[in-house]
């Protein structure tokens, strides 16, 4: 099976100290045991650097720039990237339009298109509430919490 992971638990990975590390690693590390695919996108990338570079006293993680592309480039050499292609976009209004997801969520959407449009079939996250209507689109997709693999 193939899975997307959400930027939820990759800023997770990125940062030991955070009360969920543990659960985040060892999601990744079963699913990768299990010959699971695991993938980032685009969007995981640039969502992460927005985390990882805003100051911690505002919900963030604080990093200097230099810092926080290291941590991106151990994601990208750790984790196949899905192209931005032409269907996302579509993919992405249809969702938007069907669900009427609007605000932060239409950033949820778009990986939710992500997965749609590359037949990704799982993702995993930390924000369950956020995907769940999403996913009974179409053939739908599995939403997994890092907790429960």
């Amino acid at each position: 099976m193939a899975y997307l992971i959400d930027t939820s638990v990759l800023g997770r990975l990125a940062n030991t100290a955070d009360d969920f590390y543990a659960a985040a690693l060892r999601a990744v590390v079963e699913l990768h045991r299990s010959g699971e695919t695991l993938n980032i996108a685009p969007q995981n990338l640039i969502e992460f650097r927005g985390f990882a570079t805003r100051p911690a006293a505002v919900n963030g993680l604080g990093l200097a720039t230099e810092a926080a592309e290291a941590k991106m480039a151990a994601f990208e050499a750790a984790f196949p990237l899905l192209p931005d292609t032409p269907g996302i976009f579509p993919t992405w209004k249809v969702l938007v339009e069907t669900f009427n997801v609007v605000g932060k969520q239409v950033h949820d959407a778009r990986l939710m298109a992500v997965c749609y449009t590359h037949g990704v079939t799982h993702l995993l996250t930390f924000n369950i509430q956020h995907f769940v209507r999403l996913a009974s689109y179409g053939p739908g997709v599995t939403i997994v919490a890092p907790e429960s693999v």
